[in-house]
């Protein structure tokens, strides 16, 4: 089985800073994200020009497809990009690690999150969208979906309702497994009236956070698990340290995290997804999804950034064997 994700596509731009002062400094709160115009991140990107950076292909669903390219999935990825050197960037690192690409062509500059990360391993971002939110429904054709088995979608795209459903409804007739994560909470929140309409018509797997079930429930989270499998045919409700809640039809567990050094959270839920959808195409039991997943997000949480280095998928490799 193979797997076609949708999201966001955004240069992650990791800048580790000392102190929270550089964060006041650019006016950007501790912990947010923050979305940004060209003129703010023209000003951010000046305020930090000296700094040590790393540059990697990002957004949610491209970090958990990432993560499935590493482990032998055969992936693809919607997105949209500018036609410039960040954008070319972006598509090349796609295709170096074998993951399909399916591109709008935008006039606009190419998506950016400057990602600041403090000694604390908290996350603090100025998002600039882009080229990223050019991606519309007109783009999406029905041939994108055929061959895929599992169309997976980021929640940050929510906001865009005709997008959302018209691929849910192409994906939906070529036959593919829908799964979407829920992304944040606030996305919830603006967005509640279209997603209990269109999860239950159209979603199989759903993961959330403890915080975007509570928003979509008004559950803690083995009650919101249970409501969530009650609408799909698996759901998962993460608990960071915790672990996760896992459901399907009467069968439910909580499968406890994995202790881990954590440098930075960056990407934890986008790789349990990776950990998660592996098992499931594998036709692993339930619980040993929910294993695999809390493998891959406490793999990512010991490194700085959403991509986990090439050094260590070998033995991650061979865990998702044992």
């Amino acid at each position: 089985m193979n797997i076609l994700g949708m999201g966001n596509a955004l240069v992650d731009v990791l800048i580790r800073v000392e102190k929270d002062a550089v964060l006041e400094e650019l006016r950007l709160p501790k912990g947010s994200m923050q979305l940004v115009d060209e003129v703010r991140l023209k000003e951010i990107e000046e305020c930090v020009g000296g700094f040590e950076r790393k540059l990697v292909s990002g957004g949610s669903a491209a970090n958990t497809i990432h993560g499935l390219a590493e482990l032998g999935v055969q992936a693809g990825f919607i997105g949209s990009a500018g036609q410039d050197a960040w954008g070319e960037f972006y598509i090349n690192d796609l295709k170096k690690n074998g993951i399909t690409p399916h591109f709008y062509e935008s006039n606009k500059a190419t998506g950016r999150a400057m990602a600041f990360l403090t000694p604390d391993s908290e996350r603090t971002f100025g998002t600039y969208l882009g080229a990223a939110i050019e991606l519309g429904p007109e783009f999406i054709a029905p041939e994108i979906f055929e061959g895929w088995s599992v169309f997976y979608i980021e929640g940050y795209l929510v906001q865009n309702h005709d997008l959302i459903e018209t691929a849910l409804k192409l994906a939906h007739q070529a036959g593919c497994v829908i799964a979407l994560d829920l992304a944040s909470y606030n996305v919830v929140e603006e967005n509640l009236g279209f997603l209990k309409r269109v999860v239950p018509q159209y979603v199989d797997i759903i993961f959330a956070n403890q915080e975007e079930a509570l928003a979509f429930t008004g559950k803690a989270p083995e009650a919101a698990v249970d409501e969530l499998a009650s609408i799909c045919r698996i759901a998962i409700v993460k608990t960071g340290k915790d672990g996760a809640w896992v459901k399907s039809g009467n069968e439910k567990h909580h499968v406890d995290a994995i202790e881990a050094n954590c440098i930075d959270t960056t990407g934890a839920g986008d790789l349990f997804a990776a950990g998660f959808l592996y098992g499931y195409i594998h036709e692993f039991r339930l619980r040993r999804c929910g294993e695999l997943g809390n493998l891959l997000a406490a793999a990512v949480i010991e490194v700085t950034g959403s991509k986990i280095p090439e050094s260590r998928w070998e033995e991650i490799r061979k865990k998702t064997q044992e």
